[in-house]
C-alpha cells in the first residue's frame, strides 16, 4: 500500500501586460490599448472517496498549472490558466511550507469532496492603458505577471476507521472482518496474507461502523520491523481496538503462550506511542473451535488475573460474533 508521497506543486504565473497603441484607418495615433495578462491557474487539493491509496503519486510527482496568457491590443486581456485539482483519498494528511524559514503547515482531510487551495496562481500584469494620464498620453510601460506559488507537499495517508483489528499474523483478523462485514479480504493459512489495511462496514440495528483489518504486527513493529511502523499509523484514528489473539496449536503451553502473544502486541503499542496504547481495547480469543472448553476457561482466567477481560469467539462456527459486535457498538457510544 502506498501511504506516503512527496510531490512538487507549482501554480501558474500571471501573463504579462502589453504595450500597444490603437492604430486604425483615419486614427493613425490612437491612444494606448494594451491589455492585461491573464491570471495564472490555481492548484487545489480535492478529496476523492473513490481513492484508497496514494499510488498515483508513484508515477507523477510534479503538478504544474498553466500560466496566464499575455495581454493583447484593443484592451483585450490574456486568457487565464485553467485551475487543476490534485486528488487524494479520505484520511490524507498534508504538510508543506511555501517559503524557506516559514513554519510547516499541517492539514488533515477527512471529508469526501473537500477542496483546499494549496497554491495560488499569479496575478496578470497590467497593460499600458492603465498608465495613461495627462502627463503621459503615450505610456510605454506595462507590468509583468506575478509568479505563481510553488511548494513541496508531503502526503501521508492514515486510514479513517471506527474500529481497528490488531494482533499477530495469522490470528484470524481478516476472517473476522469477513464475518462481521461484507468485506472480502484475502485469507490464507499463512502469515502476512494481509499486506495493507482492509476496510469493511459493520452494521447492527441500523447503525454502521467502519472497521479496518490492520496487517499482522510482530515484535519490533514499532521500530519498523516487518513494515510495522507503517501499519501502526493506520490505527491512530480508530476509536476502539479489537485485539485478536488466535489459538496456535503449535504452542505446548497454550495458556502462557497466548498471554505472551497478547503482551507482545501491547508492548509494540506502548513503544509506538502517539496515544494508540491508551485507546479502548477489546481482547478477543479466536479459533476456540480448535480447543476444548476447559482450555478456553483456563485462558480466560489467565487474562482476567492480569485485569484483561477477553471474549471467546470462533469465526469458523460464527460463535460469539453477535456478542462481540454488541460490545464494539457499546464501546463506541
Amino acid at each position: 500500500m502506498v501511504d506516503m508521497a512527496k510531490v512538487y506543486i507549482k501554480a501558474g504565473d500571471g501573463g504579462d501586460g502589453v504595450v500597444h497603441f490603437r492604430r486604425e484607418k483615419y486614427i493613425p495615433k490612437g491612444g494606448p490599448d494594451g491589455g492585461d495578462g491573464g491570471k495564472g491557474a490555481d492548484v487545489y487539493i480535492e478529496v476523492d472517496k473513490n481513492l484508497a491509496t496514494l499510488k498515483q503519486f508513484a508515477y507523477k510527482q510534479k503538478f504544474e498549472a498553466r500560466d496566464g496568457r499575455k495581454g493583447m491590443g484593443r484592451n483585450k486581456s490574456g486568457k487565464s490558466g485553467e485551475d487543476i485539482f490534485v486528488k487524494v483519498p479520505v484520511g490524507t494528511q498534508l504538510k508543506w511550507k511555501k517559503r524557506v524559514g516559514e513554519e510547516v503547515v499541517e492539514m488533515d482531510l477527512k471529508e469526501a469532496g473537500e477542496k483546499f487551495l494549496i497554491a495560488r496562481g499569479g496575478r496578470g500584469g497590467r497593460g499600458n492603458w492603465h498608465f495613461k494620464g495627462p502627463a503621459n498620453t503615450t505610456p510605454r510601460e506595462a507590468e509583468d505577471g506575478e509568479l505563481g506559488e510553488e511548494l513541496e507537499l508531503e502526503l501521508e495517508l492514515k486510514v479513517l476507521a471506527d474500529v481497528g483489528f490488531i494482533g499477530l499474523p495469522n490470528a484470524g483478523k481478516s476472517t473476522l472482518l469477513s464475518v462481521v462485514s461484507e468485506a472480502k479480504p484475502k485469507i490464507a493459512d499463512y502469515e502476512f496474507t494481509t499486506l495493507e489495511p482492509n476496510l469493511g462496514v459493520m452494521e447492527k440495528d441500523g447503525k454502521r461502523l467502519v472497521v479496518a483489518d490492520v496487517p499482522g504486527l510482530i515484535e519490533g513493529a514499532s521500530e519498523g520491523k516487518g513494515l510495522g511502523d507503517q501499519f501502526l499509523r493506520h490505527i491512530e484514528r480508530t476509536g476502539v481496538l479489537v485485539h485478536v489473539v488466535g489459538v496456535n496449536l503449535e504452542e505446548e503451553d497454550r495458556v502462557e503462550g497466548l498471554w505472551k502473544d497478547y503482551r507482545e502486541i501491547r508492548k509494540e503499542l506502548e513503544d509506538y506511542g502517539k496515544g494508540v496504547e491508551k485507546k479502548k481495547e477489546l481482547a478477543v480469543l479466536n479459533k476456540i473451535d480448535l480447543i476444548d472448553e476447559k482450555t478456553v476457561g483456563k485462558i480466560k482466567k489467565r487474562f482476567e488475573k492480569e485485569g484483561v477481560k477477553i471474549m471467546a469467539i470462533s469465526c469458523g462456527l460464527v460463535q460469539g460474533i453477535e456478542e462481540l459486535k454488541e460490545e464494539i457498538f457499546e464501546e463506541l457510544k
